[in-house]
């Protein structure tokens, strides 16, 4: 009888973390470009095609939840980013650079600039990427105003309020200061010869 009352003492294990999905594979429902270029869905993936553009997700904004991106590369030096953070929904390809964070997809560049970094404002601790053509797993933690980055596995950066950041040198590079708590999530077109794939966005519930 003692042993069978002490299993009722132990604790129950934790619930696996629940995913919503939003990319359905299919189409770009609930999904807004704005700018050039475009995203293409094929085989339950979308990839990005064309010119500089931002693909939001418009139906609600995101806070204190992680962010899951999986993704893929096709060239070396294939550029895109995450977007994260935008108070407002975006009306032009910029403004998610400059009012919300972009993390950055990108093998070739320095730490402040390579994959996993906040372009720009905290550079990575490490390289974690795949080679090109394998997916990555990018969840981006957004815990309050701490954005907190792993690849494939590994934390790579970390960016809380009032860190430092380099100067801001060059008009693309974004605009210093806070971002919201809650804020609009979004996918970028970089350029035109760059195609990555994208065949997962989701929430942790």
């Amino acid at each position: 009888m003692i042993r069978i009352a002490a299993l009722f003492l132990l604790p129950l294990a934790a619930p696996a973390a629940e995913w919503k999905q939003l990319f359905n594979g299919k189409d770009l429902s609930g999904w807004v470009m704005t700018g050039p270029g475009r995203f293409v869905v094929e085989n339950g993936a979308m990839y990005t095609e064309g010119g500089m553009g931002l693909l939001y997700y418009e139906r609600e904004k995101f806070g204190n939840t992680t962010l899951r991106v999986v993704f893929k590369t096709t060239g070396e030096r294939d550029n895109s980013g995450v977007i994260i953070r935008m108070p407002e929904k975006p009306k032009d390809p910029w403004y998610g650079v400059h009012n919300g964070y972009e993390v950055q997809i990108d093998a070739a560049r320095d730490e402040w600039h390579a994959t996993g970094s906040i372009y720009s404002l905290s550079k990575v601790d490490k390289r974690a990427q795949k080679p090109v053509g394998e997916w990555n797993v990018m969840d981006i933690v957004l815990d309050k105003l701490t954005t907190i980055v792993y690849l494939n596995g590994e934390k790579v950066n970390e960016l809380r309020p009032g860190q430092p950041a380099p100067p801001r040198k060059m008009w693309y590079e974004p605009v210093r200061g806070p971002r919201p708590e809650y804020g609009y999530i979004g996918l970028q077109n970089h350029d035109a010869s760059s195609k990555v794939y994208f065949r997962e966005v989701s929430v942790n519930k």
